[in-house]
């Protein structure tokens, strides 16, 4: 009886602090394995966030946080990913994978691996209480524009040499296109009973008549190619200098009395074209996505000599859009900045390192090198013989490297698109610029790997 009831008392005394223990136990597991799952959560979502940024930005991450200022410099270089096959070599760097290669829009994918050599350069943040008001400086003409900005733009053009700025009113506008058709809208005679002629040299910039057409203006309409045009009375020349598609430098062709003059300078940058003098014209067009390659932040700018001109355009602007994205205006004026930073910080043999313009200007070179090696072996196309002068930015004599290659099929292929659209490359017919179909325009800025895999293939039809 003494043993039993010493056994009963034992295993009593046991069992509840066996089942302390266990439940101490139990949770100390629980909150372990929570703390696990949240790190395992975490860093899930890290993962997903990493490769859809990837996905969607083609390798290029994007930071979720920015800093003004950073303290992180980067360097310009064309030493990020494989380097560009040549010619000679048949184009083996890259497998052709039989997809279609998109050529026929300027897309500047090239840019991006000279950015992301760049680092934290051109990061910016911005608080969700700034930028809240649509006005920059209401006692501004152009009330939108951020003072930033126009500081960078006018920086970036004394530098380079491209284009005076001063007695210019700076108009920024959702891309150049937004400001070309502001531009038509403030050149336009209001007094006129009909539309005032709008007109271009051929090849011309085909987009520049999908707009007219498109939009229908009772203000003006296209009338065509100015070696056709006789009407008399006012008119609009539009000069693309360096033209788009086909590089060459332009100026006016119908100099009559009546005429006004509005040039789109997008591409004149010493990586596609020698720096000769400033421009110096009444209105003049440019465009972040050419200079920098930052198609999709979509900034424009306009340099107006004219009052009552700069008036109207931002009038348009402010009735199309009421104004221009801040925080794209921001964004544009630290890469401007960047841009400009990089020319004055090199001297002697730093130049092709750090140099934006000296960078780029060399990824184009190499570009048209290769282009133009392919092509001379071939007896079915041919590229026009572009003019070279020295550049005063880069202080060297070259040929005109432009954004786009203007290629002739030659012999007896009459239709060029059709036929390298049979071989899986996209370009955009000569038809669309006024000119025969015989031509194509090619895009020269897609990235690397798209670029070597053209090549590849145009190398391949050569050699049949």
């Amino acid at each position: 009886m003494i043993m039993g009831k010493g056994l009963k008392s034992w295993s009593l005394w046991h069992l509840l602090v066996l089942s302390l223990a266990l439940n101490v136990g139990l949770v100390m597991k629980m909150a372990y394995e929570r703390e696990s799952f949240s790190r395992a959560v975490e860093g899930a979502q890290q993962s997903i966030h990493g490769r859809f940024c990837e996905e969607k930005h083609g390798g290029a991450m994007v930071e979720a946080s920015m800093a003004v200022g950073s303290s992180e410099i980067g360097r310009f270089s064309t030493s990020v990913g494989p380097p560009m096959a040549s010619a000679s070599s048949d184009f083996l760097p890259v497998a052709d994978d039989g997809r279609v290669i998109n050529l026929d829009h300027g897309d500047p994918t090239m840019y991006e691996k000279l950015w992301r050599q760049a680092g934290d350069k051109t990061t910016v943040v911005i608080s969700g209480w700034q930028y809240v008001s649509y006005f920059s400086d209401p006692n501004k003409i152009c009330w939108f524009l951020e003072p930033t900005l126009e500081k960078e733009i006018i920086r970036l053009h004394e530098i380079v040499g491209n284009a005076v700025t001063e007695d210019r009113y700076v108009i920024v506008g959702t891309g150049s296109t937004q400001l070309f058709q502001a531009a038509l809208y403030a050149l336009s005679p209001p007094e006129e009973t009909e539309p005032i002629s709008v007109v271009s040299a051929t090849p011309y910039y085909s987009f520049h008549r999908q707009v007219i057409d498109h939009l229908k203006s009772g203000l003006y309409k296209w009338a065509g190619d100015t070696d056709s045009f006789n009407k008399s009375g006012p008119y609009i020349e539009l000069v693309t200098s360096p033209n788009n598609p086909d590089g060459f430098m332009r100026q006016a062709k119908v100099n009559r009395s009546g005429g006004i003059l509005l040039h789109d300078f997008a591409y004149y940058w010493p990586q596609y074209t020698p720096i000769t003098s400033a421009a110096d014209h009444d209105l003049m067009l440019f465009t972040i996505s050419k200079s920098s390659g930052h198609a999709g932040i979509r900034i424009g700018w306009a340099l107006v000599k004219d009052k009552e001109v700069a008036k109207k355009m931002t009038k348009f602007v402010e009735l199309s859009s009421i104004g221009v994205s801040k925080d794209s205006q921001l964004r544009a004026a630290k890469i401007l900045q960047a841009m400009s930073d990089s020319t004055e910080q090199v001297s002697g043999s730093e130049v092709a390192s750090d140099n934006f313009f000296e960078v780029s200007f060399g990824l184009m070179a190499e570009r048209w090198r290769q282009m133009r090696e392919a092509v001379k072996k071939s007896r079915l196309f041919s590229l026009p013989e572009l003019p070279s002068a020295l550049c005063n930015y880069l202080k060297r004599t070259f040929e005109t490297q432009p954004a786009f290659a203007w290629l002739r099929c030659e012999g007896e292929i009459e239709d060029c698109e059709a036929f390298l659209r049979g071989h899986k490359i996209l370009t955009r017919s000569g038809k669309h610029f006024g000119m025969s179909p015989k031509y194509v325009r090619i895009s020269m800025l897609d990235r690397d790997e798209n670029f070597r895999l053209f090549l590849k293939r145009l190398s391949a039809i050569f050699q049949r």
